[in-house]
């Protein structure tokens, strides 16, 4: 019986304990930062890396042999076009020269005697002192003296070439490297290298392109969106090594007429101009170049962007106070945020902060923050060439 009033009293104390337990609260909703995007007007900038080289570069040798007697410049100086940079011995040019200045006047005296002959022949020919076949002969002599002599002209004239020849000028105006021969040295027409002169301004920014990239902007230009740069100047900006900066600005002005199958790659270059000589060819540098039209985007902070292999996703919180996910397409940083391009528009509250601890659909606290610039606007002033009217960014 004692048992039985024992069971009885656990069994009530348990059934009183089980009516007072109560369901825990549920958990706090996430407090989480949100703002609007900020919109822009975009020009997408592709990247590249390459060298600078000279517009003209030219490697001096000489056209006729001798001793080099002068060298009339200073090295690794600027020389302007026709200045003189070597002297070569002139004694045997200057008296080819003259011999064939005697030739020349000899021609002239047979020519003149021929003249007279043929004069008096014709008027004896007259009356019929002479035979037909001795006329002819007499113009057959002047004919052949007047070939000789201008065979003797061209041979003077070719002295008096090989005679200037011996003064050996700049052919460009540029900056000349070192001499590579002294004074006394025996040089060969055609052969030796004397030196090299390169052009200062402007210069060429030379670069190697990637076939996606080609296409990219073969398919802009039929879409009517950027011009190609076979056709259109398009700007590049230029940062060198020890630059934070894109403060060289040129133009394009060639892209080649095949792919390097090796490669993949195009090459192209453009033209800066370089009034002080600074660039110098071989200089390497980083070149951004319009890569397409204007379009209407987004920029949101990089840290609001979570991104799975591919796929790139931000998270937004709805009228209901929910967050939802929205796959984004991104472009390039614009004042320190990033570009937007499709996915999210300027009226969707986007999370800034606590990304970890949210799932499509949590409910959350959203605080509403601001979104300002983080960086000045460095991108160019330029804008592409027959570029279509800004397009708005779609939301979804």
């Amino acid at each position: 019986m004692r048992k039985n009033v024992c069971n009885g009293a656990l069994f009530l104390i348990v059934l009183l304990g089980a009516c007072g337990k109560q369901e825990p609260p549920p958990p706090p909703k996430p407090a989480v930062a949100v703002a609007f995007p900020l919109q822009r007007t975009i020009t997408d900038w592709d990247d590249y890396v390459g060298r600078f080289e000279a517009v003209q570069d030219v490697q001096i040798v000489p056209r006729v042999s001798g001793t080099i007697q002068r060298v009339l410049f200073r090295e690794g100086l600027e020389v302007r076009q026709g200045q003189t940079l070597f002297v070569i011995d002139q004694a045997p040019y200057q008296a080819a020269l003259a011999q064939a200045r005697a030739e020349v006047a000899r021609g002239e005296a047979v020519l003149a005697n021929s003249q007279s002959e043929l004069a008096r022949a014709k008027a004896l020919l007259a009356g019929h002192a002479i035979s037909t076949e001795e006329y002819e002969s007499k113009l057959a002599t002047l004919r052949s003296a007047t070939a000789a002599l201008a065979g003797a002209r061209a041979q003077a004239q070719a002295r008096a070439l090989d005679l200037g020849y011996t003064v050996v000028r700049a052919p460009i105006t540029g900056r000349v490297s070192d001499k590579k021969v002294a004074v006394g040295d025996y040089v060969s027409a055609g052969q030796t290298l004397l030196t090299r002169v390169v052009s200062v301004n402007p210069i060429w920014f030379s670069f190697d392109g990637a076939e996606s990239f080609y296409l990219k902007y073969i398919r802009q230009a039929q879409q009517g969106q950027r011009e190609s740069s076979r056709y259109a100047p398009n700007p590049v900006d230029i940062q060198l090594a020890d630059e934070t900066g894109y403060r060289w600005h040129g133009r394009m002005v060639f892209v080649d007429n095949a792919i390097d199958p090796q490669s993949g790659t195009i090459r192209a270059h453009a033209e800066v101009p370089n009034p002080d000589g600074f660039l110098v060819p071989g200089m390497f540098g980083r070149a951004r170049l319009l890569g397409s039209g204007s379009y209407r985007a987004v920029l949101i902070p990089d840290e609001a962007v979570l991104t799975d292999q591919t796929r790139k996703t931000v998270f937004v919180v709805g009228a209901d106070g929910k967050a939802a996910s929205r796959n984004v397409e991104t472009g390039p940083l614009v004042e320190g945020l990033r570009v937007v391009k499709s996915g999210i528009g300027v009226k969707d509250r986007v999370v800034m902060d606590g990304l970890t601890q949210l799932q499509p659909g949590t409910p959350v606290n959203a605080r509403l923050t601001k979104l300002t610039p983080r960086a000045a606007n460095t991108a160019p002033a330029s804008t592409p060439l027959k570029t279509p009217a800004p397009a708005e960014a779609t939301t979804r």
